[in-house]
C-alpha cells in the first residue's frame, strides 16, 4: 500500500536534515518506492504493514539516525486524498491555508484552542472529516495568538501541519 509520512518539525528550528538522508532512513527501514515532497518531511513510500505499525518503526529508525525526538504521522493514499478534497475554506491569495495531521481527536484539542484565541481578521477554523482546517492572513501565520499554541511542547507528538497546497503535490506524486 501507498503511504506518506508527515514528518514533524523538519527543518526548523536548528532540526536539519536532507530529503535524501531521510528517505535513505526509510529504506533502511525496510520501506520500497521511497521519495520526498518538499524539505519540510514529506515521505512517500510503499510497505504492507500497517500504519499504525509504520509509525513505530519509522519514528525509532529516525530518531536513532537522526539523534532527536521524531514524531511523524503515517497516511494512506486514500486517507491523503481526503486532506485535499474536503478544504472548507475558498482559494485566496492573502491567506494560507492549514491542514492538520495527527492523533485522533486532536481536531477537537485544536478547535478549543483557536476558540479560545484572539483571532486576527479573516482568520478562521473548521473541522471537516475528523481534520482540523485553519485559515490565516499571509505573514501572520506564527504571530497570531492561534499559531503560537502550536509550538506548545504539550502537543508535539500529537500533530503537525502543512499548507494544503502540500497535499496536492503529494497525491500527484502518489499517482
Amino acid at each position: 500500500m501507498k503511504y506518506c509520512a508527515f514528518l514533524r518539525g523538519v527543518n526548523v528550528k536548528g532540526t536539519n536534515m536532507k530529503m535524501a538522508d531521510v528517505c535513505q532512513v526509510f529504506k533502511d527501514a525496510g520501506m520500497q518506492e521511497v521519495s520526498s515532497i518538499l524539505a519540510s518531511g514529506n515521505i512517500i513510500f510503499s510497505s504492507d504493514k500497517k500504519a499504525e505499525d509504520l509509525r513505530g518503526i519509522l519514528e525509532k529508525a529516525m530518531s536513532a539516525h537522526f539523534s532527536y525526538e521524531a514524531f511523524l504521522f503515517v497516511k494512506s493514499q486514500d486517507e491523503t486524498d481526503v486532506f485535499w478534497n474536503s478544504i472548507p475554506f475558498e482559494k485566496n491569495e492573502d491567506f494560507h491555508i492549514y491542514a492538520f495531521v495527527g492523533v485522533p481527536g486532536v481536531e477537537n484539542i485544536l478547535m478549543n484552542e483557536f476558540q479560545k484565541a484572539t483571532q486576527t481578521e479573516g482568520e478562521k477554523a473548521a473541522i471537516v472529516n475528523d481534520i482540523f482546517y485553519w485559515q490565516v492572513s499571509k505573514g501572520n501565520t506564527l504571530d497570531s495568538a492561534f499559531g503560537k499554541v502550536l509550538g506548545k511542547k504539550a502537543l508535539k507528538d500529537q500533530l503537525t501541519s502543512r499548507n494544503v497546497n502540500t497535499f496536492e503535490k503529494v497525491l500527484k506524486k502518489m499517482g
